[in-house]
């Protein structure tokens, strides 16, 4: 009915035509010759592009596309297709006027006169560089989502079976295996309200005193610059922490009245890096003598700040000594990688 009530002016319908094109704001439209050449250029392809229709019309269409497409003839190869198959798709990065690129899905197509004598092409393109970019983080998030299960189970495997083989029965078993994944859990909780960035030592070592009851206690003093620590760092201090403090409440300084614990930690610049100093001092507790075998703690402690650094566990008469001398770099790394058990 439109169309038929316009029939009777050509000039009616052209300008009703141009309504629709320049109205089509969310699509970049351009028409070009046989030679490549842009020949009209919609609104959308202004706002979407950045060049204004005087400074492009009559220049090569291919100014929008990347070099490399470029010199591999992807214009060309699309009116090809568009002449011999009725399309040419296009899913690929473009390029504005100001050099930045952005990725465009769309198609080529011939324009024919009345006779059906080809007289050139139109291309059409829609913004989807958000949709893109969305799709890229929901590919990488469920990467990485998929590598801390896995690397989850790993570790949730590792305490069960280690829990087991140290325990004196099913009771004492099934405690430590309670006590180990809640404080892996909470180390995954601080982690989750910080979107997986990493966290700093201070709440890390102050999350591990209030998982043990400890927080308002005068035995359990720590202290230390802000450091900001990945999140594997994180997961590992989280393991380690508590299996010292629980070492200590059964065997070492917190097992007496009389004693306590000491956390420092500082930052120096190394030759080529800079590094994080770590002690764990237990004062005032029983006599230490160094354990025969080498249980679950001592294990995890050796294994998972190896990763960052060197390790020292000194059994001192007076109380165990732990140090850590680790490059800061490893500690702050952002990417979630294997834990090592």
């Amino acid at each position: 009915m439109i169309m038929k009530f316009f029939s009777k002016s050509s000039r009616s319908r052209e300008r009703f035509l141009e309504a629709i094109l320049q109205s089509a704001i969310e699509y970049a439209i351009i028409s070009m010759d046989l030679d490549g050449l842009v020949t009209t250029w919609n609104e959308g392809a202004r706002r979407i592009l950045g060049w204004d229709a005087d400074e492009i019309v009559g220049q090569p269409t291919a100014v929008i596309f990347t070099e490399e497409d470029r010199q591999a003839g992807i214009l060309q190869r699309e009116m090809t297709a568009a002449l011999t198959e009725g399309h040419g798709n296009d899913e690929r990065w473009h390029v504005r006027k100001d050099g930045s690129l952005f990725w465009a899905s769309g198609q080529m197509m011939a324009l024919t006169s009345d006779d059906g004598e080809v007289e050139g092409f139109v291309k059409i393109l829609r913004d989807r560089t958000e949709q893109r970019e969305n799709e890229e983080r929901q590919r990488i998030l469920m990467h990485e989502l998929s590598h801390r299960m896995k690397n989850t189970l790993a570790v949730v495997q590792a305490i069960t079976s280690q829990s087991f083989r140290n325990a004196s029965s099913l009771e004492d078993a099934e405690h430590s295996i309670t006590a180990r994944i809640n404080a892996y859990s909470k180390a995954h909780d601080i982690l989750l309200q910080q979107n997986w960035l990493g966290t700093s030592m201070a709440t890390i070592v102050e999350a591990t005193a209030i998982n043990l009851g400890l927080e308002t206690s005068g035995r359990f003093k720590a202290s230390g610059p802000a450091v900001e620590l990945g999140p594997q760092a994180a997961l590992c201090f989280s393991l380690v922490l508590h299996e010292l403090v629980t070492n200590a409440s059964k065997y070492g300084a917190l097992s007496v009245d009389t004693g306590r614990i000491e956390i420092e930690w500082s930052v120096r610049d190394g030759a080529d890096d800079q590094r994080l100093n770590f002690t764990w001092q237990e004062v005032g507790g029983p006599a230490v003598e160094a354990p025969s075998n080498k249980g679950f703690g001592t294990r995890l402690v050796n294994s998972s700040l190896a990763a960052f650094g060197e390790v020292a566990l000194d059994y001192a008469p007076t109380g165990l000594i732990l140090r850590l001398d680790a490059q800061l770099q490893k500690l702050q790394y952002k990417n979630y990688s294997d834990a090592e058990e």
